[in-house]
């Protein structure tokens, strides 16, 4: 068990467990982004950060099938920070909430060595919430767009190169006009954020330990790719025609990597937290 999952374990809430906590009306839901974990500074501009770190957090609540309305920010300041970066942070938040129909309507501020950002994310409650734990034995499993992109880049940064300002891994493109589209078509889902193994893996063990029959084999970069925020997700497989009429529509691709089986499924990836 990982120190992650320990941590988690230790609280014995029913609403943990999914992108977001559903409770009454709302979803609520909270990332943290952080300086030398998720990202470097010599990596992307202060705008790009902030931007970034609201955009992954608006994916869980539309991970769910949530509208977010409210967002609530935390962030760690490093003491040198001027007032004009400090005004690029602001930017890049607002920029996002804007495009995203979120208020933000508060948070906290405090000193530090290093940047680190928290947010919160309220979302009104759909009428239908989608869980990971709703999988059921046969369904088809899919995800949207391409996987692999996000890996590569990172790889290039790491490695002292440079990547676009437009480039999956600084700025991931959302799935909200195909998902709430086709989301009363679907079963269970959740967003990629720790690569489609690892997280296929917690879908599957929230809908009941279950397994997949996997069509066809995938390279390591498209299993483990994090930072994706494309969608993963389950479907009967008579809705099928369904499914991909309402993609096209949306111009999304979807990729169908197999389906749930009676077997136990195991990620062969590398842990991406401590």
């Amino acid at each position: 068990m990982s120190k992650e999952a320990f941590f988690i374990s230790e609280f014995s809430s029913k609403h943990i467990g999914d992108d977001g906590a559903v409770i009454g009306d709302f979803v609520y839901s909270k990332d943290l982004f952080c300086e030398d974990i998720h990202f470097k500074r010599s990596w992307m501009s202060l705008e790009q950060i902030a931007q970034k770190s609201m955009l992954v957090n608006i994916s869980d609540a539309i991970a769910m099938n949530a509208k977010p309305k409210w967002a609530l920010i935390g962030v760690v300041m490093p003491k040198h920070f001027t007032y004009e970066q400090l005004r690029e942070l602001s930017t890049g938040f607002q920029n996002v909430a804007q495009t995203y129909g979120v208020e933000i309507i508060g948070g906290d501020t405090t000193a530090g060595e290093k940047l680190m950002i928290s947010i919160t994310i309220i979302a009104k409650r759909p009428s239908k919430v989608l869980y990971r734990s709703g999988a059921k034995y046969g369904d088809l499993v899919a995800f949207t767009g391409t996987l692999g992109h996000s890996y590569k880049e990172l790889t290039r940064l790491l490695r002292g190169g440079h990547i676009g300002k437009d480039s999956r891994f600084m700025k991931p493109a959302l799935r909200a006009d195909f998902l709430y589209k086709v989301a009363k078509h679907l079963n269970a889902g959740m967003d990629i954020s720790d690569g489609l193994s690892k997280d296929l893996s917690r879908l599957l063990k929230a809908s009941g330990n279950l397994g997949l029959h996997v069509k066809h084999k995938m390279p390591k970069r498209t299993l483990c790719s994090g930072e994706e925020y494309e969608m993963l997700f389950t479907f009967d497989a008579r809705k099928k025609a369904i499914i991909k009429r309402i993609a096209k529509q949306r111009r999304t691709p979807i990729t169908i990597v197999g389906q749930v089986a009676r077997k136990h499924y195991v990620c062969r990836c590398k842990e991406h937290h401590f």
